[in-house]
């Protein structure tokens, strides 16, 4: 089946416009303020007595026998103070014998009592309020969440990653507080990595009048007319009635460039809701000369929904806008606004140095921009659906989206959570393509994996006939025939040549590729490091060299391929193989943990960018292998480079297409100089030198100033740098960094995949906190106040300069 063309437009933020608007729909953080405990998995009694009252939550509505956290009553004043979002995880210690795929933290089955843990947060609603909606919304809780609201029990979301609405209208004490208490636990692993546990993402209370747009309920789409001068966009809308009396209503849509300016409206709809009635309508706006959403131009509208009852404003719903075609071709491969592209692509997981799961949205924007330093364009969220707040972040920066699922079914639970999902993101114009699961072995190789791949695909398209979905596959020859799109987890393990030349109509992307990285600035194997891995890439398996690169060869050669997502963009805890204990984090990024870039980012930056690059490793501070032979290796985009160690000219060499260069090199303390070639001439120098001994500490921000909202970060990167300032790339001070100012130290990082020591603060005013540097570097995470202020973080070290920087929020 041809796929339509259609340019689809981006996700609701429910944000307001117009005088009248703003009485009408309200959109609350409701971050701060929150009081936290650990319950027990294993003994209600030690639970807060959960579940053991006379008449329970489950029995009886907001029963007064109920005394457990739920209850308005419960006296919480030995919780701690902790703000959204949170990751009760990331304070807990390593032990040996804890998973090892969720990298060695003292959470799940084995540690009941660290496994569950309460939220309590009293809010106020004010008199003027009653006759509106009331809801209240997470986007993200790990896991098997139980809420209540004004102790009335609302429900439980198994999953960890679907954003869950709860309708309180009728529970609200208009007027007064308001109780919204949460239990998660996180027992059970829902993924086979690092997961986290509690309210990691935001939440929010949603005001609307009680005839409004239902929560994500735009879907905005447009079909293209070529040359793409013009365009049909559509709009689907769903309205609730939550009032008590059937309702006559308008609805108007109004399209937006992104300096606000109309540019196309629709005809007026007119619904007959009858009481607690939802109804859908589909409307139409035409639009000439669009200018079209991309990788290069991310350009956004908006579209405005304007609903009314009997003339009078009673909602204005916002969807911000993309316009864009995708098309997933059998024999050109992936397509953007009819131009082919290759997807330059990472696999991420979700979670951070420092902050764990719990990742603010600066720090996501953080992680986005030092993913497209090296030229990635696409992100594929392994294996689960994304913060919402950072597919926005994708919108904005281009950057092309494969959205997952997290299970791979069709009954009522998996669908309940693919229709989540969908409906939630299927206006953002970064998502280019539904997964529907990853690696499902057990039924790859069944024919009843073939009709469950077949039946998603097809649920898939009624809730978005815009796009295609696809399944990642881990080499299963079944599965695979019921895809839109066949999704190549490693051309190793798929065969992918010969399928495609037996199925020329297959559209085909390698969802995952390895990278063959290992531990930044590791280049030998040492029993005493135990959780460090040398790069696969510099042969240390016989047979295999710079397998990053063939990968991307392989993609980049053949015109039908889609492109690739490597594994993964940064390291990530847990699955930590081959290795084990003390090794807690994977280290197959390209990035490490806090984001430093490894050499095989060079890599890419070479192939994947038209920036002149030339990088050469290992650093020269090797000691211990005097008198060895070393191999220097050269990543760069120049034609030819020349290699000279200790002055001694090694050669010329002619750089191969998406290769890399190497020679033999005696080691000795000294200087290694590349030098680049472009059309014959001088292009690129660099060269990297034996260091002094470690000096002083310098410290640098992404940004000197942030915003005074308490949510705002600036990500502090710290270098330990000889007199000379070059950073040491082998010293490993213990760090001490002290804040003055209104703000918070958030959380640190050093990239080791094996320190053990803690990166998290246990409070939630930190100014004064510790940690080692790896391999030359470190990093700070600072976070606002609501009050403006200026921040002095300085970094000490034994017998080192101290490092100090300012920054400004406002």
């Amino acid at each position: 089946m041809k796929i339509r063309k259609w340019l689809l437009l981006a996700v609701a933020s429910m944000q307001m416009t117009g005088a009248m608007a703003d009485n009408v729909r309200e959109k609350i953080l409701i971050d701060e303020g929150w009081k936290f405990a650990f319950g027990n998995a294993a003994d209600p009694a030690k639970d807060f007595g959960c579940g053991t009252e006379y008449f329970n939550y489950l029995t009886k509505a907001n029963s007064i026998h109920n005394a457990g956290p739920y209850a308005q009553k419960f006296n919480d004043s030995t919780w701690v103070s902790v703000t959204i979002p949170h990751d009760w995880v990331t304070n807990l210690s390593y032990a040996r014998n804890a998973s090892h795929s969720h990298g060695y933290k003292t959470v799940g089955y084995k540690f009941p009592e660290t496994s569950v843990g309460w939220y309590r947060k009293t809010i106020s609603i004010p008199k003027e309020d009653l006759g509106k909606h009331i809801a209240i919304q997470f986007d993200g809780i790990f896991r098997n969440a139980q809420v209540w609201f004004n102790g009335f029990y609302m429900g439980t979301e198994p999953s960890g990653y679907a954003t869950q609405v709860y309708d309180v209208t009728e529970y609200v004490n208009y007027g007064g507080e308001n109780l919204i208490c949460v239990r998660a636990d996180a027992t059970l692993e829902e993924g086979w990595f690092y997961e986290g546990a509690g309210i990691y993402r935001d939440a929010w209370l949603l005001k609307s009048a009680s005839v409004s747009v239902a929560p994500f309920g735009t879907f905005v789409f447009a079909d293209i007319k070529k040359p793409y001068d013009a365009a049909v966009v559509h709009v689907k809308t769903e309205v609730n009635n939550h009032s008590l009396e059937s309702q006559q209503c308008s609805v108007e849509q109004r399209l937006l460039d992104a300096e606000g300016k109309l540019v196309g409206k629709a005809e007026s709809v007119n619904l007959s809701l009858n009481a607690k009635q939802t109804l859908g309508c589909e409307q139409t706006i035409a639009l000439d000369h669009p200018h079209l959403w991309s990788t290069d131009d991310p350009y956004i509208y908006k579209v405005e929904t304007t609903v009314k009852v009997n003339g009078e404003v009673t909602d204005v719903y916002e969807t911000t806008t993309g316009i864009r075609e995708v098309v997933f071709d059998a024999q050109s491969g992936f397509m953007l606004n009819g131009k082919p592209i290759k997807l330059k692509g990472v696999n991420m997981h979700q979670d951070h140095a420092g902050v764990g799961a719990a990742i603010p949205d600066a720090l996501q924007a953080w992680r986005i921009k030092k993913l497209k330093e090296f030229g990635c364009n696409a992100y594929r969220a392994s294996h689960n659906p994304m913060t919402p707040a950072l597919l926005d972040i994708c919108d904005r920066e281009g950057l092309l989206v494969i959205d997952e699922n997290r299970l791979t079914g069709i009954n009522t639970e998996h669908l309940r959570l693919l229709e989540n999902m969908i409906k939630r993101d299927r206006n953002h114009p970064s998502v280019i393509l539904w997964s529907d699961g990853n690696e499902e072995w057990g039924i790859e190789n069944s024919v009843q994996g073939t009709r469950i791949a077949a039946a998603m695909r097809e649920y898939t398209r009624l809730l978005d006939p815009t796009r295609h979905s696809t399944i990642a596959n881990a080499g299963g020859s079944e599965m695979i025939k019921g895809l839109d799109v066949v999704g190549c987890n490693y051309i190793v393990q798929n065969d992918v040549d010969n399928r495609k030349k037996a199925n020329p109509d297959w559209k085909i992307v390698g969802t995952e590729e390895t990278t063959g990285c290992g531990t930044r600035g590791v280049y030998f194997e040492s029993k005493e490091q135990p959780g460090h891995m040398v790069s696969m890439n510099r042969g240390t398996k016989p047979g295999v060299e710079n397998v990053i690169e063939r990968g991307w060869n392989f993609y980049d050669e053949r015109p039908w391929a889609a492109g690739l997502f490597y594994w993964t963009g940064f390291d990530y805890r847990g699955e930590p193989n081959p290795l084990e204990y003390p090794a807690h984090d994977s280290e197959f990024g390209i990035l490490d943990y806090c984001g430093f870039m490894k050499d095989e980012a060079w890599y890419l930056k070479s192939v994947w960018t038209d920036e002149p690059v030339l990088h050469i490793f290992p650093h020269w501070n090797l000691q211990g292998h005097e008198g060895e032979t070393v191999e220097v290796w050269a990543y760069s985009n120049c034609d030819e480079v020349e290699l000279i160690v200790n002055g001694k000219k090694l050669g010329r060499q002619t750089m191969p297409k998406n290769g890399h260069l190497k020679w033999q090199a005696v080691y000795q303390p000294g200087k290694v100089v590349a030098i680049g070639y472009k059309n014959g001439k001088r292009m690129l120098t660099q060269q990297v030198e034996t260091t002094k001994p470690a000096y002083k500490i310098v410290m640098k921000t992404d940004r000197q100033a942030i915003s005074a909202d308490g949510r705002d970060v600036a990500v502090v990167t710290v270098e330990v740098q000889d007199a000379k300032g070059r950073i040491v790339p082998d010293a490993c001070p213990m760090l001490t960094f002290k804040l003055a100012g209104d703000g918070r130290i958030l959380g640190v990082g050093n990239g080791d995949p094996s320190y053990l020591g803690a990166d998290h603060p246990h409070h939630n005013d930190c100014h004064e906190f510790s940690i080692p540097a790896f391999n030359g570097l470190a990093q700070v995470i600072i976070q606002s106040s609501r009050h403006s202020s200026a921040l002095q973080l300085s970094g000490e070290a034994n017998k080192l300069k101290t490092g100090e920087l300012t920054i400004n929020t406002k």
